[in-house]
Formats: structure tokens, C-alpha cells, sequence
């Protein structure tokens, strides 16, 4: 029986070990926490089957100016921690150039037109159907030029993808969502996302499911990692694990593991912040409001707030500042409710200069496999890429084609 230590628990490393345990692997899977307890946790919970086309960086200097004066709550940045991002930035500036957007994209919807279909197997599998709406994302304008511009755009997606969705008047939204206190000008529906109640809980369900099937999770230091005669090993809180593979699924932290073994990965670190609000307003659908940076989605534990992106350094203090402005905002559409945590929480979306996951061999070690860099979709993914990197280290055939997210196009 072939073997194989995953590391990183979160919704990457726990679909990874899951396809690989139903192709007859024998699997460890190794965190320092919990399953689904770090960059899983911290999202919107939503499995958007529309984001065939991964976020690019805008190349408006108008917008870009806004940033720079902190006048736009949809990314913030600390001036210090610039220059250690300043290279993947530029990357990711560059690769956000329409041709090369484009040519991303092509690879982006094959992964994302799987991730749904992927996640009803382990849904079903892992009896989590009670964590799943499926109902859809909406997105509401506050003017007339961006709901417009925005309803474009999602007609392109659906000559191009087949994309479903629904413009929404102001009367439409509120019938929908009475809630609502302000309908601004508009919304659009996009049909066909799932939202997951608790992302977390979903995560730990198919984390269930693996242990059900006979599969180990330990606790344990990732960056312990090393290369054996015959393998690799790593320290688990109860003694070493040896295995004839390992997967490197640590999100944001792979590259720091990565670079013991002479690879360097550039990736842009974007933290994002969250907060449960109960006793007040819910929604029945997921509400992202752009124009404000955030999404107010409906939980278990109540709303949710997630926010966009800050450019921290790594371990950097938590600035709340821009979830302030995203609760001021949600809290002028519905009425929020009392905070459930002490103090709000947050984790780091690791993104790739180019847009797309690292998924494959790492080419000098035998053994070593790769797959993070999902940024803002790594929930949606999951079980899709984890699907494409099983298939490639079992030598079958991939569901779609893998080259344009093999390790090399970064390390030689």
C-alpha cells in the first residue's frame, strides 16, 4: 500500500488526504491544530462556482491611488511591511495585464467549474448536507456606473462560462431580503454558489469522514519535515511518521517550509479578518458589498463579517481598522446584533503571483508534493485540486490538465 503524510489541515490538506485515501493510499494528516481551525475558518463560507476568472490586481490609477491613501477599505497595507511583499506585488501587477489575466483565467474555470460537483461527493459522503445553502451570492451597488459596469462584466461570464445570474432591482432585493435596510440601486444575483453555514464544521466533517475510513490525524511540527532513505518523515506529538510521500498543503506557510529545501515561492500574504454578530438581522443569501470591502454572510453562530484584504508583515499586531469600517457599513444595511467573540478573528489567503494554485512534483525531491497558493478560493477548491493532485501522484490521468499549475513555473 502506498503512503503518504499530508501536511496542513485545512479544507486543502483534508480533501487531498481524502481522494488519496479512496484511491488505496494509506495517509497521515499532520497540523499543530485541529482541522479547518486556520485560513479554512477564516471566509465567507461560500463555494463560488461563479469566480471562473481569479481576482487580478487593478491596473486603474484612480483606484490604485485610493489604496495608496487608505481611502478604499477593500485593501489596506502597513508601510512597513511593503518591501517583503513588494516583489510578489509586482508579479502579481504584471500577470493582472488583460493577455496574461486571460490566459489564467482559461486554466482558473476548468478547477472552478469542478469545485461544486467535487464538494456534493464529500458532502454526501460525510452526511454534511445540513451545512449547505444553495441559494446563491449576491452583490449589491451603491451606483448606478458600477452595477451597470457590473452586470456587463457578468453577461461576459455567461457567453464565455455559462455562468448564471440575476440582475435584481432595489424593490427586488428588498422583497428578497426584508431585512435590509438599504437596497442601494441594485444587486446581482449570481445563481449557483453554495454557502456553507460553518466552514469550519464542513471542514471537520469530511475530516470525519477520512477518520471513518481509516485514516490518522496527529498533531505535529510541518517543519519538521525531512528526507529519509526511503521517504520522508515528520515529528508527530506522539513520535515520528514515516511515509513514501509527502504533501506540502500548509497555505500561506508552505513557502517557509519550502525554502529548507532550496525553493523559493513568491506569494502575496493577504490577511483578512472576521467577526460573528448574533441577536440582530440575518440575510437568507450571502451579501457581498463591494463598495465597502466585506461579505455579510448568514452563519450558524448568526452574521459573519469578512473583510477584504490587509498587507501585513507576518505576525504583525492585528490592525481592526478596516473590519471597523466593514461592521459601521453592514451595520447601516441591517441591524448587526451584539459581537459573539471577545475580539475579532483572522487569517492570511495565500496568493500566487499569477493567480493560479501551485498543484504537483516538487521537481528536485522525489516524493515531495506541492499544493497551496489557492488565494482567495482555497474553500472552493479544495476537493477539486485535491482530486487533480491524487490523480497525479497515483499516475492516473488528470480531470483537467495540471500543467499550468506545476511547481516548476516557479522553481527550476
Amino acid at each position: 500500500m502506498k503512503s503518504a503524510i499530508v501536511l496542513g489541515a485545512g479544507m486543502i490538506g483534508v480533501a487531498t488526504a481524502l481522494h488519496l485515501q479512496q484511491r488505496g493510499w494509506s495517509i497521515v494528516l499532520l497540523d499543530r491544530k485541529e482541522p479547518g481551525r486556520e485560513t479554512s475558518y477564516v471566509n465567507a463560507g461560500i463555494i463560488q462556482s461563479e469566480a471562473v476568472r481569479p481576482y487580478e490586481m487593478s491596473h486603474d490609477w484612480r483606484e490604485i491611488a485610493n489604496i495608496a491613501l487608505g481611502r478604499c477599505n477593500k485593501v489596506r497595507y502597513h508601510l512597513a511591511a511593503l518591501p517583503r511583499h513588494l516583489g510578489p506585488l509586482l508579479g502579481y501587477w504584471w500577470h493582472s495585464f488583460p493577455v496574461r489575466h486571460a490566459r489564467a483565467s482559461e486554466a482558473y474555470a476548468q478547477i472552478i467549474g469542478c469545485a461544486a460537483r467535487e464538494h456534493e461527493v464529500f458532502i454526501r459522503q460525510s452526511n454534511a448536507r445540513h451545512l449547505i445553502r444553495r441559494d446563491g451570492f449576491r452583490f449589491l451597488y451603491r451606483q448606478q456606473s458600477a452595477f451597470e459596469e457590473a452586470v456587463a462584466a457578468a453577461e461576459s461570464l455567461r457567453q464565455a462560462y455559462g455562468v448564471k445570474f440575476s440582475p435584481m432591482s432595489p424593490s427586488d432585493l428588498k422583497k428578497a431580503e426584508p431585512a435590509l435596510a438599504d437596497a442601494g440601486v441594485g444587486a446581482l444575483h449570481w445563481l449557483e454558489p453554495w454557502a456553507a453555514l460553518d466552514p469550519g464544521a464542513l471542514v471537520s466533517a469530511y475530516a470525519d469522514l477520512f477518520m471513518r475510513l481509516g485514516g490518522r490525524i496527529v498533531r505535529g511540527d510541518a517543519q519538521s519535515l525531512a528526507k529519509t532513505g526511503s521517504g520522508w518523515s515528520v515529528i508527530a506529538d506522539d513520535g515520528r511518521m514515516e511515509a513514501e510521500a509527502a504533501v506540502v498543503a500548509l497555505g500561506p506557510w508552505s513557502p517557509d517550509l519550502l525554502k529548507r529545501f532550496g525553493y523559493w515561492f513568491p506569494m502575496v500574504r493577504k490577511r483578512g479578518y472576521y467577526r460573528h454578530y448574533a441577536g440582530g438581522s440575518r440575510l437568507d443569501v450571502p451579501l457581498c458589498d463591494p463598495a465597502n470591502g466585506y461579505v455579510l454572510a448568514p452563519m450558524a453562530k448568526g452574521a459573519r463579517i469578512t473583510t477584504g484584504a490587509e498587507l501585513a508583515a507576518p505576525g504583525a499586531k492585528p490592525d481592526f481598522s478596516q473590519l471597523a469600517h466593514a461592521e459601521q457599513a453592514a451595520g447601516k444595511l441591517i441591524m448587526l446584533g451584539r459581537p459573539l467573540e471577545p475580539e475579532p478573528g483572522y487569517g492570511t489567503r495565500p496568493c500566487m503571483p499569477d493567480m493560479l494554485p501551485v498543484v504537483g512534483a516538487a521537481p528536485r525531491h522525489r516524493g515531495l508534493w506541492l499544493h497551496f497558493g489557492h488565494g482567495h478560493q482555497g474553500f472552493t477548491l479544495g476537493p477539486a485540486t485535491g482530486r487533480v493532485i491524487a490523480e497525479l501522484m497515483n499516475n492516473e490521468v488528470s480531470m483537467t490538465n495540471p500543467l499550468p499549475y506545476r511547481p516548476e513555473r516557479y522553481c527550476i
